[in-house]
């Protein structure tokens, strides 16, 4: 019974290893874009208020592009 299990353990990968890069750029690029919309009002709100802090919005609202970079990086490991 056990030797059935282990075969079936050995089994091909549910995933490709191109098609699961895809997916992770694909979902770390989904993740950025939701998270920049609600950094980017906060940003634009801000400016608006204060002209001083338009560096600070800038990096906020591009940091999470890292994540999107970081994936990619993963796509030529692959």
């Amino acid at each position: 019974m056990f030797e059935a299990l282990l075969q079936q353990a050995e089994a091909a990968p549910a995933l490709e290893p191109t098609a699961a890069a895809a997916l992770a750029v694909g979902l770390a690029a989904f993740g950025a874009g939701y998270a920049e919309r609600g950094i980017g009002a906060a940003a634009m709100g801000a400016i608006a208020e204060d002209d001083s802090l338009f560096v600070n919005g800038l990096i906020l609202t591009v940091l999470p592009e890292t994540l999107v970079i970081l994936a990619l990086v993963v796509v030529f490991l692959v």
